[in-house]
């Protein structure tokens, strides 16, 4: 089973020769987020082109995913087409997001909180101060605006788990 506490980093990893604009992405901001503490010069050099980078990938794939995110290592976005993070959401590590999925506010004040490897299906919306416990499965278009225990299935309008 994958881990839902240690990010594995190799999934994150672009494979040479392949047209991968997801992982570009991750690569373009995790870059940037390596870098923006520092404070030299060649850092703030290379900063500036980690985010035309960002921006670069960000319009190739239409998805919204912030430079400040906090997003655990692992993440794999392999249709990342019009995903939206909110900047201050909490992802944790190892997770799975499809195309068309927001994570963001919504009647309840707050943000989401995401614990490690959760699958996120197609179009899903996961909106306000809640918390989706490991190794949950979110199906395909489910409002989620309730807590989702670990290791259950949630799906519906808005999402039950089982």
């Amino acid at each position: 089973m994958i881990s839902a506490t240690e990010p594995d980093w190799e999934r994150e990893n672009p494979v040479r020769g392949r047209f991968e604009p997801g992982k570009k992405l991750l690569a373009a901001i995790r870059h940037f987020q390596r870098l923006r503490t520092k404070s030299d010069l060649m850092s703030k050099l290379i900063r500036s082109i980690a985010v035309v980078q960002y921006r670069f990938w960000s319009a190739i794939t239409g998805a919204d995913i912030p430079l400040n995110s906090k997003i655990g290592g692992g993440l794999l976005i392999p249709h990342p087409n019009g995903i939206v993070i909110h900047p201050d959401a909490i992802i944790g590590p190892n997770c799975l997001i499809f195309q068309q999925v927001t994570i963001g506010a919504g009647s309840k004040p707050g943000l989401p909180i995401i614990e490690g490897h959760v699958d996120i299906g197609a179009g899903a919306k996961i909106l306000g101060n809640i918390h989706i416990g490991a190794h949950a499965r979110i199906g395909a278009n489910a409002v989620v605006i309730n807590d989702i225990p670990a290791n259950t299935t949630a799906v519906g309008i808005p999402a039950v788990f089982r």
